[in-house]
């Protein structure tokens, strides 16, 4: 009888577990799963070979849907969303590289071989359980029998009229309509792919040369990392960040810039920044890595591309950027920067490989030297700002622009601060954090802007919101952009965007889509 009690406990609680992280702490939402009763029955009543197949199949279908179940939480905590087994598989390696960056990879190996073990103990101690039910005494099944058929027919009385009159009896079916989903979202999944090979056919940009508009004009894009809405509506966050906008409102004015600001929503969330990336850069709705594998694949050309065609040299700052980056190549740069390109010699910030003040004062010493001389080609240049990325400590501070050198200038601040693991043990002191980074970038890309700021336009937005433990669970998919000029003649041709003047948008500012910015830069500057 223990190895049944066993048996029956793991089954309940492997069905029972809820796949959203957020139904973890929320004991309403908990529902006895019928199938229970079910099992437990099949498995007092079948012998030999029946029993075997029973048993194999119930180990086997449990550990798959605990893996899952685990993988669901996981991706939901991060991304907001269920795990994909289709789509998803690249992330576990993205995974890998977040957690061992942010905790050490040390600690990353062991919560991994633990939940490893775990899961594998499970499955074994589950497989183990069941013969349990082959050893009780005759009499004793029989009673185990009746009594797990009555309370089965009870069940699902239960379960059909709290279906029929939409009451909560507390009676679940979990199995199958949850491979029944996870089928179903594959099945989707290839149909999207096949719609979005048709996607990629149809550019709305046309061939040619554009941006006449912006000839002999610097173009910078900024992805700001982790950069949400949350940031400056969120009241947890709002005064801070908003006071921050506005100092740099203050500042980019007095040196002659100014501002128009708007919302983007980003095709992900918490993570996989290439996703931001690509979609705006493509103009397609890139909301999976199989969009973004096919994508650079494909004739699409990239924003980078298109100034390139127009007379532009085109180049990447990506600081985050560690190995080799095959990639690149479909975006069309004449140059790329990477974490060792960019010759940083001091110390990393846990998993931010160099604040971002470097990387800025970097690319203007590798890229923008002497452009006020004659015959200056302009540059188009995708940059990505890292300081704001997880773990979020230690936070940088800004510093004399003509002291950054090599960067060892940051080794005091980059060794300073709280190890990641004393500020994970408390949400709070996470989003504390999470805002500082925020707070110094932008800080960072003011006085960038004032100083290095003349004939050139500047878009600041972010890549995507943070994750839920920042924002919270119904927070929005947009995020900030902020364009900057001393040309108000540019600025003017944004006017068809309605986009708010200054460095704030404002609730009633348009949302557009991240796909929808490559095509509406290209007809506002043509």
């Amino acid at each position: 009888m223990p190895r049944i009690a066993i048996a029956s406990v793991i089954v309940a609680v492997i069905l029972a577990l809820p796949s959203r992280p957020e139904a973890l702490t929320n004991v309403s939402e908990i529902r006895f799963p019928l199938e229970v009763i079910g099992i437990v029955l099949f498995a007092l009543v079948l012998d030999g070979a029946g029993f075997a197949i029973l048993k194999w199949g119930i180990t086997l279908s449990l550990a798959a849907m605990l893996f899952l179940k685990l993988a669901d939480i996981g991706t939901g905590m991060v991304f907001q969303r269920p795990f994909n087994p289709y789509l998803d598989l690249k992330i576990l390696t993205d995974g890998w590289n977040l957690l061992s960056g942010t905790v050490g990879v040390a600690v990353a190996v062991g919560i991994i071989c633990a939940g490893l073990v775990a899961w594998l103990l499970v499955t074994v101690v589950l497989y183990w359980s069941f013969d349990g039910f082959r050893h009780s005494a005759v009499e004793a099944r029989r009673k185990s029998v009746l009594a797990s058929g009555i309370l089965f027919l009870v069940g699902l009385a239960a379960f059909i009229v709290q279906d029929r009159d939409h009451r909560n009896l507390g009676i679940e079916a979990r199995a199958v309509p949850y491979f029944v989903n996870r089928v179903a979202m594959v099945k989707d999944s290839v149909a999207d792919l096949a719609r979005f090979e048709d996607e990629v056919k149809q550019d709305p940009v046309s061939a040619g040369r554009h941006f006449s508009a912006l000839a002999g004009t610097d173009v910078v894009l900024i992805f700001i990392e982790s950069y949400g809405r949350s940031a400056i509506e969120d009241p947890r966050y709002a005064t801070r960040i908003n006071d921050r906008l506005d100092l740099m409102e203050r500042e980019i004015e007095a040196a002659g810039l100014q501002a128009r600001s708007g919302w983007l929503t980003s095709p992900t969330v918490g993570g996989i920044s290439w996703l931001a990336h690509g979609t705006l850069l493509s103009g397609l709705w890139i909301d999976s890595q199989a969009h973004y594998d096919r994508m650079i694949t494909s004739e699409r050309r990239s924003l980078n591309s298109l100034f390139h065609a127009a007379g532009w040299r085109t180049t990447a700052v990506m600081p985050a950027i560690t190995m080799d980056w095959p990639e690149a190549g479909y975006f069309g740069y004449d140059s790329v920067h990477d974490a060792h390109g960019l010759g940083y010699k001091g110390k990393p910030f846990n998993w931010v490989t160099m604040p971002d003040q470097y990387t800025l004062s970097a690319f203007e010493r590798l890229e923008r030297q002497g452009r006020d001389e004659p015959g200056h080609t302009p540059v188009m240049a995708e940059m990505a700002l890292i300081s704001s990325h997880a773990p979020w400590t230690p936070i940088p501070s800004l510093v004399d622009w003509d002291q950054v050198g090599d960067g060892t200038v940051f080794n005091p601040q980059a060794e300073g601060g709280e190890s990641p693991s004393v500020i994970w043990a408390d949400p709070a002191r996470v989003r504390t954090q999470y805002i500082a980074s925020i707070d110094y970038t932008l800080e960072t890309l003011g006085s960038y802007m004032v100083r290095y700021g003349r004939n050139t336009l500047f878009i600041l937005l972010g890549d995507h919101q943070p994750a839920a433990i920042i924002t919270g669970e119904e927070a929005s998919r947009d995020v900030p952009m902020h364009i900057v000029a001393g040309n108000p003649e540019l600025l003017d041709r944004l006017d068809g965007w309605n986009l708010q003047r200054g460095m704030i948008p404002t609730k009633e500012t348009p949302v557009y889509r991240m796909d929808e910015f490559r095509r509406k830069l290209v007809e506002s500057f043509d």
